[in-house]
């Protein structure tokens, strides 16, 4: 990826591997899940200069077509306060069943690199839905 880069060892400290998460999601719904992150220190972390990405697949290796996006909101940069949605338009095309999901974190560091972070990794059940 271009101008993608990892943390340099120095920076490494200043992150923590993804945190897993499950979640049960009922198929055709309106869902939103509301994260709040902190820094090493356990103080919420300053979002200011970040974007957030999260995406769902029925597998790791399903294709890019089946592939579901969540809408994406930082809602207080100073609480580190975030919010992850999915329509119930999004949630009904979802099939029955198991999926996999991860949210990334990113900013542009003082070198004008990127660095991404997996702050959540998990399984969303997805539970089927009888009136359609």
């Amino acid at each position: 990826m271009a101008g993608a880069s990892s943390a340099s060892d120095k920076e490494i400290k200043d992150y923590f591997m993804a945190q897993y998460q499950e979640f049960t999601i009922d198929q055709g719904t309106d869902t939103t899940i509301e994260l709040t992150l902190v820094d090493k220190n356990g103080a919420a972390k300053n979002l200011l200069g970040y974007s957030l990405a999260g995406k769902i697949k029925k597998t790791f290796s399903s294709d890019s077509a089946s592939t579901t996006s969540f809408t994406t909101q930082i809602t207080s940069n100073t609480e580190g306060t975030a919010t992850l949605s999915l329509t119930n338009a999004q949630t009904d095309a979802l099939k029955a069943g198991r999926h996999v999901y991860d949210v990334e974190l990113s900013h542009t560091d003082s070198g004008g690199d990127t660095i991404v972070e997996r702050i959540m990794e998990g399984r969303i059940q997805v539970t089927p839905s009888v009136t359609k």
